[in-house]
C-alpha cells in the first residue's frame, strides 16, 4: 500500500490513518497529517487508488470512489492494507485509529463496519449511507462522526439509518452537526469553507483521538 507517512515513523506510538477525499492524497490531507505529527502520532495517508490513479477530475473521481462505495468489501480490504502499513511504521497496533474526508469519510465507516482492528474512526463530511440489503451487526471500534449541517449529499434518511445502525450495533457513537456549513465545510481551498466550524471539527477530532488512543 502506498502513501505518505510523517517523519516520526519508526518510533512506538500511537498511529492514525488518514483516508483522503475522492480525489486522492491532497493539501487537507497533508495538513491533516502534520498536524497529527505534532500531538504525537503516527499517521499515514492512504493511496487508496493505487499507483499512477490519480483522478484528473471530478468527473474520474465520482468513477473511481463509487467503484469501492459500491464494492465495499474491495474499499475494507484496501484500508486494512494501509493499517498495516501504519503499524508497520511504528504505531502500536492496539492504538491506532481511521480518519477520513469526504469518500475517505465513507471508509471510516466502513472500517468500523469491517470490524478492523481500530480503536476508533472519524467520518468528516463522509457519506453515512450503506446499501439497505447489509444487515447491522455489532461495531466495536468508537465512531466520531462531523456532519455539515448543509451537506446535500446526505438525506435526512441517511442520518436516521445510520443512528439505528450504530445503536442497533451497541456502538459508542456520536454525531456532532455544524451550523451553515456545506460539504467541504473543512477544505480551505473550497469555496464553501468554513473556518470557524472547521477548526471546531479538527479540535473535536484531536479530542476523541485523544481519548481514544492515549
Amino acid at each position: 500500500m502506498n502513501g505518505l507517512i510523517t517523519s516520526n515513523a519508526g518510533k512506538k506510538l500511537p498511529g492514525v490513518l488518514i483516508l483522503p477525499a475522492w480525489k486522492g492524497i491532497d493539501e487537507e490531507a497533508k495538513t491533516a497529517a502534520l498536524e497529527l505529527e505534532k500531538q504525537g502520532y503516527i499517521a499515514f495517508i492512504a493511496d487508496i487508488y493505487g499507483e499512477g490513479k490519480i483522478p484528473a477530475d471530478s468527473e474520474s473521481a465520482s468513477k473511481s470512489s463509487g467503484y469501492y462505495k459500491q464494492n465495499y468489501q474491495e474499499y475494507q480490504k484496501r484500508i486494512s492494507l494501509a493499517l498495516e502499513q501504519l503499524k508497520k511504521n511504528g504505531a502500536i497496533a492496539d492504538k491506532t485509529a481511521v480518519i477520513g474526508y469526504c469518500f475517505g469519510g465513507t471508509g471510516a465507516l466502513e472500517s468500523a463496519r469491517g470490524h478492523l482492528p481500530v480503536a476508533g474512526v472519524v467520518s468528516i463530511h463522509g457519506g453515512l449511507s450503506k446499501d439497505q440489503s447489509r444487515k447491522n451487526e455489532m461495531l466495536t471500534a468508537k465512531i466520531l462522526v462531523e456532519n455539515p449541517a448543509d451537506d446535500k449529499g446526505v438525506t435526512q434518511q441517511d442520518y436516521d439509518n445510520l443512528i439505528k445502525e450504530m445503536n442497533d450495533g451497541n456502538a459508542d457513537w456520536q454525531i456532532i452537526t455544524y451550523a451553515h456549513s456545506k460539504h467541504t465545510f473543512t477544505d480551505p481551498k473550497s469555496p464553501d469553507y468554513n473556518e470557524v466550524m472547521a477548526k471546531r471539527a479538527w479540535n473535536h477530532t484531536l479530542m476523541f483521538l485523544k481519548e481514544i488512543l492515549k
